[in-house]
């Protein structure tokens, strides 16, 4: 019992799902600061509850649900019961969804999810069995049920994201100073200079940004730095001259806020991209009895029924239902067969 009561996570890549991050994770008190993701957010809840503010308020997430995030949308993520929560996570690319929304629904423009939380045990299933398909190297399985898993989701949940055109005074101001702190990431100016450089006064200018952006400069600021650190870690950087390069004061500076946002240590990070071929080889942290309880726990892919997440039964904890959430369990049938039905 002691063991599951153990963070730990896997933040990796699949050679076969091209513009796929993938995450399996258990965060008892771990908390995500305010940030954004390039990539499409799809976390299916195994146990427990996670809550993350979005939009106007808090949303919760529990156990056969699925949190749902749009690209460039800020939010945050904390455990709503003491024991936390578990769950795996895929993150398509904008590319990867407007593709298989092309192909499967009649979605048109950009495509994204209407509702930040759906409840849907049998895609949350899905979710778990792409991670489950990449840990043992089918390439078939993980393609076709990642695409599966997104068609009904959109099919469910989906819509047309509107276009975010600069068109106030305020949002030009905004989008001004972020070309200043994108150029000038590793060495940024105050808030009275940067302010003074675009010709306003600092409170107008963060008025400004946080209504465009979400988020005052500072805090996109360090969100912008780790996406950057990401990229050069992909490329083989090492995790200290990432650090500097983006503009961290040292290695712990970096691993702080890049932990706090991705979930994972820099280095861990990097070591799962450099061996993205090795998807049998565990978590990056106790990987070992979590890796065979996966396995133990279902051996097999499907797209039919309405199976669970890859767990026993007794595993599965009930917890409180969603607030203020859809509810949109569907039937199999409701699931296309195949990618392109």
């Amino acid at each position: 019992m002691a063991e599951k009561r153990e963070e730990r996570a896997r933040h990796w890549q699949y050679d076969e799902l091209p513009g796929v991050d993938l995450l399996r994770a258990r965060y008892i008190r771990k908390t995500f600061v305010r940030h954004t993701h390039e990539h499409f957010v799809i976390a299916a809840i195994a146990d427990g509850v996670e809550v993350f503010h979005h939009g106007a308020g808090d949303q919760y997430a529990g156990a056969g649900s699925l949190a749902l995030v749009n690209p460039d949308t800020p939010h945050t993520g904390r455990a709503g019961v003491p024991e936390g929560w578990r769950y795996g996570a895929v993150y398509p690319s904008p590319e990867v969804v407007a593709a298989i929304a092309a192909e499967t629904t009649t979605l048109r423009g950009t495509p994204g999810f209407v509702m930040p939380v759906l409840d849907d045990p049998y895609t949350v299933h899905l979710v778990h069995q792409v991670l489950r398909a990449t840990d043992e190297g089918n390439a078939l399985a993980a393609d076709t049920l990642l695409r599966v898993a997104v068609t009904r989701l959109l099919r469910l949940n989906g819509g047309r994201l509107p276009r975010r055109e600069v068109r106030t005074a305020g949002a030009r101001l905004a989008a001004r100073a972020r070309a200043v702190l994108e150029e000038r990431m590793a060495a940024p100016p105050t808030l009275e200079r940067l302010a003074a450089e675009l010709g306003t006064s600092p409170f107008a200018l963060l008025r400004a940004f946080r209504d465009t952006y979400g988020m005052p400069p500072h805090t996109w600021l360090t969100d912008a730095r780790v996406r950057r650190a990401r990229r050069l870690l992909d490329a083989g950087t090492a995790p200290s001259q990432a650090a500097l390069t983006v503009g961290f004061t040292d290695q712990p500076h970096l691993n702080r806020h890049f932990s706090r946002i991705v979930g994972v240590p820099p280095g861990s990070y990097q070591r799962e991209r450099k061996n993205v071929q090795d998807a049998r080889g565990g978590l990056s942290v106790r990987s070992g009895t979590w890796q065979r309880n996966e396995q133990r726990n279902s051996r097999t892919y499907g797209t039919g029924g309405t199976g669970g997440t890859g767990m026993t039964a007794g595993e599965r904890s009930p917890t409180a239902p969603s607030s203020g959430t859809p509810s949109a369990s569907g039937s199999p049938s409701d699931s296309p067969g195949s990618p392109s039905e």
